[in-house]
């Protein structure tokens, strides 16, 4: 108990916004490059996971892919492209190391959003006249949306935690606290930094769980909510 008391003591010290990071310029460090690297990954991974989604073509290659993208150690990729890029380019190296981790999740929300989706919807669009490009967008993109933010909130719970390995190639983030303090010996110091990230963590699945249940089309959500009325009321009775 005694190791939290420490740990959130060092948290919350004066010391924390002076020196060479201030706590606060850590934190936006972190989310910087969290935000920026799942962006990326977003940009390139959502097209890609609506055009598979769409199609019906590409998703055997897509999930080898993701497979693959999974199956390499990011803190060894990340040492390997600043090896290769130089001290110069060292935030675009960990970035793209990052945007690498993420892309994964967010392709696979993507594509499955679209998978699904009951096949006679999209036969019902289709013969109100709706075309391809309206299928799409009125359709297929506002129904798939909670799997594609269940992605996007998957690659952004793996880039805040990894990010924290940016601080073996000199950049900043709450991990320069970490990794300092391991170099120190100093546990409250390693503690209390990580319990921000874990409370970074906490707050940012918690906000896309939340936007995860927004985004669910009134309709289906209402159509969700009926089967477990009728079931509420058959228990109770």
């Amino acid at each position: 108990m005694n190791l939290f008391v420490d740990a959130f003591a060092w948290i919350f010290s004066p010391d924390r916004l002076t020196g060479s990071l201030p706590l606060p310029e850590a934190i936006a460090q972190h989310l910087a490059f969290t935000f920026g690297s799942v962006l990326l990954a977003a940009l390139i991974a959502i097209p890609a996971g609506w055009a598979i989604g769409h199609t019906g073509r590409g998703r055997e290659f897509a999930v080898a892919l993701s497979g693959a993208a999974r199956a390499i150690p990011t803190l060894g990729l990340v040492v390997l492209l600043y090896l290769l890029v130089g001290v110069v380019y060292k935030s675009q190296a960990a970035v793209v190391a990052f945007v690498i981790l993420a892309i994964p999740s967010i392709l696979a929300g993507a594509y499955a959003g679209f998978e699904a989706i009951d096949r006679s919807t999209i036969s019902a669009a289709r013969a109100v006249g709706m075309t391809g490009r309206q299928i799409l967008w009125k359709v297929e993109v506002p129904l798939g949306l909670p799997l594609l933010i269940g992605g996007v909130r998957s690659a952004t719970l793996q880039v805040v935690a990894t990010v924290t390995i940016a601080t073996y190639v000199g950049l900043g983030g709450l991990g320069f606290y970490i990794i300092q303090g391991i170099q120190l010996r100093d546990t409250a110091q390693i503690l209390g930094a990580s319990l921000l990230v874990v409370a970074l963590a906490l707050v940012l699945d918690g906000v896309f769980a939340l936007l995860q249940r927004i985004v669910v089309p009134r309709g289906v959500a209402a159509r969700s909510a009926r089967p477990r009325a009728a079931t509420r009321a058959a228990t109770a009775s």
